[in-house]
């Protein structure tokens, strides 16, 4: 057992009157010991109770993040490629709304903004579909590459996947305690607003609390990360929602400063309003992608128009969301997307 951790443990654990919160230094510490097995099973789980209880903070949040950049996978940002779009989801995926995330990313990449996403394989609570059985389905084996492959997929067609058994053996072997434990424990959060790469990014992180944003906020702002979107988003993602108000954050360096400013957007007045598709198996999800990226009548074809359309514009390639709109449906409907999967396929060589 170990000492050190147990002090740790009992900072957050010792209930409603005498618990405390821990510093950005003990959340990096306590991570990195859970990280590299130097704590206990039971002190792991109890960790992960106690701080589900206690609801973390984003200076918490903030430590985690330091030991995840220190000891886990990451890219490396080349000149040439700009500002790096990260696209942050739950880890355990979704359960009743198609994901449009990969088409969105897509889109990016042919449009020439490089992106980065990650994740895991089926992971508890929810257990929803995860990006990796996506993108097999569409014919990319990220898990089969080494993180030096997946850095030269990355360079060379501006799209790159980090895959945690793959790539973070270490992170994904605490998939076990999410599923004993079944809650979410704060690194579930704290994966939302991972960014690994060593340069400056633009994050795009989704959120279902609104509490979370804030905290959000405060962990990215101890990291310097001035560059950032937070959705309101399908499920916990990064997806905007069709039926409903799109409600979302979005960061403007202001000289030294950061200001944060909310954004309404009702996809009805866009024309992309409509009922959210429903998530059915992986193959009728791949087959609708499919007909996306084939220019043919899709259910989710709206969907990653006005997606794709939202973060075009975000990311400085459209000068307006209207503009951006109408390149996202340009891009796919001249199949610049499809060419583009095409490309990232021949790149892997799998």
């Amino acid at each position: 057992m170990s000492a050190h951790f147990r002090e740790l443990l009992k900072i957050i654990g010792s209930g409603t009157h005498t618990g405390k919160n821990l510093t950005r230094q003990e959340a990096a510490v306590a991570m990195r010991m859970i990280l590299l097995g130097e704590a206990t099973p039971v002190q792991i789980g109890a960790f992960f109770i106690a701080h589900r209880i206690k609801r973390h903070t984003g200076e918490e949040l903030a430590g985690m993040l330091d030991t995840y950049h220190e000891l886990g996978p990451k890219l490396q940002s080349k000149p040439f490629m700009g500002t790096v779009t990260v696209l942050g989801c739950p880890y355990d995926g979704r359960s009743r709304t198609a994901p449009i995330t990969p088409l969105t990313a897509l889109i990016l990449a042919t449009a020439g903004i490089f992106v980065v996403m990650h994740g895991g394989a089926r992971m508890p609570t929810k257990e929803g579909i995860p990006f990796i059985e996506i993108w097999q389905g569409l014919g990319l084996e990220w898990g089969k590459l080494s993180l030096a492959q997946v850095q030269q997929v990355f360079e060379d067609t501006g799209l790159g996947f980090i895959y945690l058994p793959k790539h973070f053996p270490q992170a994904d072997a605490l998939v076990e305690y999410r599923r004993d434990i079944g809650k979410r424990p704060p690194i579930a959060t704290m994966e939302l607003i991972l960014a690994p790469l060593v340069e400056e990014v633009h994050l795009a992180a989704g959120y279902v609390h609104p509490p979370t944003e804030g905290k959000f906020r405060q962990a990215l702002e101890l990291h310097g990360l001035r560059n950032y979107t937070t959705v309101k988003g399908l499920e916990g993602s990064c997806d905007l929602p069709r039926d409903r108000t799109a409600i979302i954050g979005v960061s403007v360096p202001s000289g030294n400063d950061v200001k944060f400013e909310r954004l309404l957007l009702h996809p009805t007045d866009y024309s992309c309003g409509g009922k959210e598709v429903a998530l059915g198996s992986t193959t009728e999800l791949v087959e609708e992608m499919q007909r996306v990226l084939q220019s043919k009548e899709s259910q989710l074809m709206s969907a990653a128009i006005w997606n794709g359309g939202f973060y075009l514009w975000r990311c400085g390639i459209c000068s307006d969301i209207n503009k951006g709109l109408s390149k996202a449906e340009s891009l796919l409907k001249s199949g610049k997307v499809r060419n583009k999967l095409r490309e990232i396929k021949a790149k892997t060589g799998i």
